[in-house]
């Protein structure tokens, strides 16, 4: 549980060191081991002890030992020692979306600003847009950062969330002895931001479950402890609440604290209506209790069929149900590979070859190789000469691999008029293009929605990369005409991303389910930049799933030769 931890000390150590002008090689350095060691899937603490730190594509000498030294003391000497002369308000300003660490130092050296009150004060009255390379643009958009971060106070994204989760479920259920643990919560029906985990459990002894879960590997503070309710504070600052409930009731109780509030007093009106009541208790015909202790009991009572957990939000699923009519949801075992991975040929940490054998582990038939070209220069893009050389490899590669396809595939860059950042000359040799936007985020919504319309017309183009171009918790998506874009995607049989990287998750649940009834395929890409990041294909099918998708809405869902003859209808 200390992943999150270092993952933010070194996020952190970057920032201040450019805050101070520091090299920006040692400040990237910093932002990597950060992004690696937040999407580890391994326990850090775990692979410390088994000597494997350096094992971690990634992770050098240097990192390795700070990372150790963390583990063993609480502290890293070179931390503490780059915040001297660094207040903490200053630190915490460095929290803003859009407000970097330079613009930061800048501000605070012209300005003397060092918390947010001033800060708020200099937004308001416009003393900063004078400031060198400020201007009124830069302003109002740290004026939207101040909003979004105050907004996201208390919130955490679900790539956060859920691997924490899923890592205290499965422990309590081993130590305890109960299969009936579960989250609970906007987590089970798998928003894109919640707030505290809430974990649900039952068993023959509540007592011990209690005392396991406030006894876990990684908890900082007991917040209260009680004989059905345990709250704790984890490594990372995060907040998780347990509740015990008897056995025949779990499945009301699971019902209860799972679906959202209007989806629950939709059924509570449903209930009513037939001098049924539900609470977190049971189900009950006047004073007798007709069900509860199974989930199901609920929506069976009510004459419905059953409802998955990330359609609970009353946009329509209770009708469905009643109707025999709901959607059979796309599950992550439906998947066959990923459209969206990088390697080290651009900014990735892993070679092609382990990157298809990560691939092959998960029981994948394919995986679709999307490096960045030659534009985005800060993440080694390739130019046409070495994307031939890249493809060679490729070709080299599968020769030797049995049962497996690596796709030659880019993501593009859609350039500020709509071209793409490479000739149909090399986009013809490839066998899956993904076009994305990375600059010019500020353009206007007409002229963005023609850009990206401009591209999707280009007929080497297969799926649009993360569609709205939004940061969750950083950046808003840009302004653009998403219907209309989706009517172009749908005139020329492109297809659009679901990009599963925890940070994004866009398209999000109300396009993907919009994109769906338009009859548009989707794509979900991990957007991996190492082998530890493939997991969040997980939050890629979530994100489906609470898009109503089934795996006919889904390309990943494609044997390699389906997907060859879909490729080859463009």
């Amino acid at each position: 549980m200390k992943n999150k931890e270092l993952a933010d000390l070194f996020e952190r150590m970057a920032d201040i060191l450019e805050f101070k002008g520091e090299n920006p090689f040692k400040i990237n350095a910093y932002r990597k081991a950060s992004r690696i060691l937040g999407d580890l899937t391994q326990d850090i603490e775990e692979v410390a002890e088994r000597g494997e730190l350096k094992k971690i594509s990634g992770i050098g000498e240097g990192i390795a030992q700070k990372i150790d030294e963390y583990l063993k003391t609480g502290k890293v000497s070179k931390f503490e020692e780059a915040r001297k002369g660094v207040g903490d308000e200053l630190i915490a300003l460095m929290d803003i979306p859009g407000l970097g660490p330079k613009t930061l130092a800048l501000i605070h050296k012209e300005k003397g600003i060092k918390n947010l009150s001033q800060l708020e004060k200099a937004v308001v009255d416009d003393s900063l847009i004078s400031l060198p390379g400020m201007g009124e643009k830069k302003v109002e958009n740290i004026k939207r950062g101040i909003q979004l971060l105050k907004q996201s106070k208390g919130r955490m994204n679900l790539g956060m969330a859920f691997p924490v989760a899923k890592r205290v479920v499965e422990t309590l259920r081993k130590k305890t002895g109960s299969e009936k643990i579960e989250w609970a919560g906007s987590l089970r029906r798998m928003r894109e931001n919640i707030g505290d985990i809430d974990i649900l459990a039952t068993g023959t002894n509540h007592e011990k479950i209690i005392e396991t879960f406030t006894h876990l590997p990684g908890v900082k503070e007991i917040l209260a402890s009680g004989e059905t309710k345990a709250s704790v504070i984890v490594e990372g600052g995060l907040q998780i609440d347990l509740r015990v409930v008897e056995e025949n009731s779990y499945g009301a109780a699971l019902q209860y604290f799972t679906g959202s509030k209007a989806h629950n007093i939709h059924l509570r009106g449903i209930a009513r209506a037939r001098e049924i009541k539900i609470n977190e208790y049971g189900v009950f015909k006047r004073e007798k209790k007709i069900g509860g202790k199974e989930e199901k009991d609920i929506y069976r009572i009510l004459g419905m069929d059953w409802i998955e957990p990330e359609l609970r939000e009353d946009r329509g699923e209770i009708e469905a149900a009643q109707e025999k009519r709901l959607p059979k949801l796309i599950e992550e075992a439906d998947i066959k590979g990923d459209f969206h991975v990088h390697s080290n040929w651009s900014d990735g940490s892993s070679s092609i070859e382990e990157v298809a054998r990560a691939a092959q582990q998960k029981g994948y038939q394919y995986i679709v190789i999307c490096d960045h070209s030659q534009s985005l220069k800060i993440a080694h893009g390739l130019d046409e000469t070495r994307l031939i050389k890249q493809i060679e490899e490729i070709d080299r590669l599968n020769e030797k691999l049995k049962n497996f396809r690596i796709l030659k595939g880019t993501e593009v860059d859609i350039l500020s008029d709509g071209g793409l950042d490479l000739s149909e000359k090399a986009l013809e040799k490839l066998d899956f293009v993904v076009a994305s936007v990375h600059s010019g985020f500020k353009q206007d919504r007409e002229r963005m929605t023609k850009r990206i319309i401009n591209a999707l017309e280009n007929p080497y183009l297969h799926v649009l990369g993360h569609p709205t171009g939004r940061l969750l918790g950083a950046r808003d998506p840009y302004e653009v005409e998403m219907g209309e874009v989706m009517e172009t995607a749908k005139k020329y049989g492109k297809a659009l991303e679901i990009n599963a990287y925890s940070e994004r998750l866009d398209l999000d649940d109300i396009h993907c389910r919009k994109a769906k009834e338009m009859g548009i395929r989707v794509a979900i890409g991990t957007d991996s930049h190492h082998l530890d990041q493939m997991w969040m294909m997980s939050l890629g099918v979530a994100v489906a799933r609470r898009g109503w998708l089934e795996t006919k809405d889904v390309l990943n869902t494609l044997s390699l030769q389906e997907l060859l003859k879909w490729f080859h209808k463009k």
